[in-house]
């Protein structure tokens, strides 16, 4: 049986997300980014980043709003946000990978739990006898399709590139970071699945429960921090574009 206080604190930081996700779509709303997409990015990071989000987006991300920048070319200035710390762009461009992940792993889980057909369509039973197996396969499926959408709306409109030529740029900068950002989740995932749970709490991890989707945010803060190097890289190489 889970115990008591890991159901509180997962009731704890959930709540803590959604707060953070609210705060900062309500200040997105009020301050839009110059990248449009970047308000649906924030928001969705903060779910699971929580503190560390709204705090990167109230240092850092607000330099990005479209007042701020009008601001400052009324100066004569610079905008703030191209003297961004290079490390700073970076975790920006791994939030930016995440969020697709995270949009992608809450349908599919979601998905697989109201219509457990859908599992099965993936490979449960076929191929694998867990189910959270196929559901990965899920997972990156719907995480890949979004994330190399997002990718597109930040990379075709500042390259000016047609359709096809913006998804395969998109494509070439979202794989391996993507991928580097699943490795992270699904590792924690199986952990939290067949050894927290199963063998020191012999319980189930249901999706249907706050413990599951407290996990989670663990997970998605576990692949923030495998896909960070790549997104280094990726931005050194220029197959990424600096935000």
């Amino acid at each position: 049986m889970t115990p008591h206080w890991l159901h509180v604190l997962s009731l704890l930081f959930l709540a803590l997300g959604f707060g953070c996700a609210l705060f900062i779509a309500v200040d997105v709303l009020r301050h839009p980014q110059k990248m449009w997409i970047m308000d649906v990015v924030w928001p969705v990071t903060a779910l699971f980043g929580t503190v560390a989000s709204l705090w990167l987006y109230w240092r850092y991300g607000r330099l990005s709003a479209k007042d701020v920048e009008s601001d400052a070319k009324e100066r004569g200035e610079q905008p703030p946000a191209k003297q961004l710390p290079f490390p700073v762009m970076v975790a920006k461009g791994a939030s930016h990978c995440g969020s697709g992940c995270c949009i992608g792993d809450i349908i599919a889980e979601w998905l697989a739990f109201a219509v457990p057909a859908v599992a099965t369509w993936f490979g449960w039973h076929s191929l694998f006898s867990e189910k959270i197996f196929a559901v990965w396969v899920l997972d990156f499926v719907l995480a890949f399709l979004i994330g190399v959408a997002f990718q597109y709306f930040t990379i075709a409109p500042m390259r000016h590139l047609g359709f096809l030529q913006g998804v395969w740029a998109a494509v070439k900068a979202d794989t391996l970071s993507l991928t580097a950002w699943q490795v992270g989740m699904y590792g924690f995932m199986a952990i939290a699945y067949f050894w927290i749970f199963g063998t020191l709490l012999h319980t189930k991890l249901e999706v249907a429960s706050p413990e599951f989707w407290f996990m989670m945010q663990i997970a998605m803060l576990c692949g923030f921090a495998t896909s960070y190097p790549v997104n280094w890289w990726l931005l050194k190489a220029g197959l990424k574009e600096k935000m």
